[in-house]
């Protein structure tokens, strides 16, 4: 366990200038800036994102998150007021009558229990049935269906602008394959499937697992000491084929390549599963400094936000002292975050 400096809260704070946070993304996905950073020698270099191939530990195995992001804003009015009102839907409740969700509301605390929200000119409505579990019950169970006619996609509060047409192909990876994210798995953002096939052709495996990305991935940490911070659960799957081919490689010595924060934390995850599978559940694992990690040799991941539980992470795998420097050299470099 690192000193308990490294713990306190202010060690993962950092200016980071507004014009930075990019509002818009390139349009050639693999164009994107790479800073490279060796753990081993402590160097950092930098060169394109097309070119992570050349930084790839030989015959890797990558790990992607293949959860694609559902366009779970719903944008609504109250039946007898003129009043707006934004849904957005965080997940659905097992075990249920199909139509209910747990949800972030707004204005949650000027709608009355159980009053209709309209949406689409009432086509589809909701009502509120649980204010302090902020729990929606709509009309029709098809929701699926129609958040992909009426949905927006749920941009993150970072970026300060509505969402557009271009969201729906550029906020998802080219990966994407199973529908559950509020939010994007974004260091898998940059693959295109030419640089996929090229990495495969070098040999490198490419295996996926899933994890949902749940919206409490944004909320910061307000605990000094950052180990009171309670993690909220995501859901995670994989097969035991994927499950199977991850340990062999393993085994057979290739380094495990974490596609995202989200891939690492299911590896972890899951590190101490037997192999019984499917793999499937929640998890709510925290990763700081000081923790040991079990499978991911390395790690591709964009740029996080000052004091966010993902920042803690980068500084668990990389150091606390080589990660401060590399985000100092980002910013001075003017990279996108």
């Amino acid at each position: 366990m690192n000193s308990k400096d490294t713990l306190q809260l202010s060690e993962f704070d950092f200016n980071l200038p507004q014009e930075l946070i990019a509002q818009y993304p390139l349009r050639q996905r693999d164009q994107a800036k790479l800073m490279v950073v060796d753990r081993g020698r402590r160097k950092i270099s930098h060169d394109i994102f097309a070119n992570v191939g050349k930084y790839l530990p030989a015959q890797s195995c990558l790990v992607l998150n293949d959860s694609k992001v559902i366009p779970a804003r719903l944008l609504g009015r109250r039946e007898k007021t003129p009043g707006k009102v934004e849904v957005f839907l965080l997940k659905k409740i097992p075990g249920g009558d199909g139509c209910s969700y747990e949800a972030l509301i707004r204005p949650l605390n000027r709608l009355k229990l159980n009053e209709k929200i309209q949406f689409n000119r009432g086509s589809l409505t909701a009502e509120v049935v649980d204010k302090e579990k902020r729990i929606v019950r709509f009309n029709r169970k098809d929701v699926a269906a129609q958040l992909k006619k009426h949905g927006h996609m749920p941009l993150p509060p970072y970026i300060k602008r509505p969402d557009e047409p271009l969201d729906r192909d550029y906020y998802q990876t080219v990966y994407a394959r199973r529908s559950g994210s509020v939010a994007s798995p974004t260091a898998g953002l940059h693959f295109t499937p030419a640089l996929l096939n090229e990495l495969r052709g070098a040999g490198h495996l490419v295996e996926a697992v899933t994890l949902h990305v749940n919206y409490a991935t944004f909320r910061m940490v307000e605990a000094e000491d950052i180990t009171r911070h309670r993690m909220h659960t995501e859901d995670y799957e994989l097969t035991r084929k994927s499950f199977t081919a991850i340990g062999r490689a393993k085994s057979e010595g290739r380094k495990v390549v974490a596609v995202g924060t989200t891939a690492c934390r299911v590896l972890e995850t899951i590190s101490s599963k037997n192999g019984k599978g499917p793999l499937k559940g929640a998890t709510d694992i925290f990763i700081y400094p000081g923790y040991q990690f079990r499978m991911a040799d390395a790690l591709i991941t964009n740029f996080h936000l000052p004091r966010s539980t993902l920042l803690r992470l980068v500084h668990a795998f990389g150091g606390t002292k080589l990660m401060k420097k590399a985000y100092a050299q980002a910013i001075r470099e003017k990279y996108r975050f």
